[in-house]
């Protein structure tokens, strides 16, 4: 069995940052106050693709801009949106993804 591997696009992970961030009207400022960062430096990496936020950064976005942290990260991987803060299409996707694990089996 060949193993795949995960491969995460810096660059376009940034874009996908700021692209959420401006269609939600926040400010790098905004963002940089909420995560509590002395400089908009590392935002601004994020942007440019030279760097990409930490694990908890990533998870205090995911709650601020309130999808997953996958629709933020951009890679190899095959994904799916689903709007995780509306219990009504959370609800669905659970059903989908039991429903596409009975067909699996």
């Amino acid at each position: 069995m060949q193993r795949n591997e995960a491969i995460l696009d810096m660059a376009k992970t940034g874009q996908i940052i700021k692209r959420i961030m401006q269609d939600k009207g926040y400010t790098v400022k905004d963002i940089q106050n909420y995560l509590r960062l002395s400089t908009p430096q590392a935002i601004y990496h994020w942007f440019a693709g030279k760097s990409i936020p930490t694990v908890d950064n990533l998870y205090a976005l995911s709650d601020l801009f309130c999808i997953p942290v996958d629709a933020m990260l951009k890679g190899n991987r095959r994904f799916i949106f689903v709007p995780y803060c509306d219990a009504r299409f959370r609800r669905l996707y659970i059903y989908y993804e039991r429903l596409t694990m009975l067909k699996s089996a």
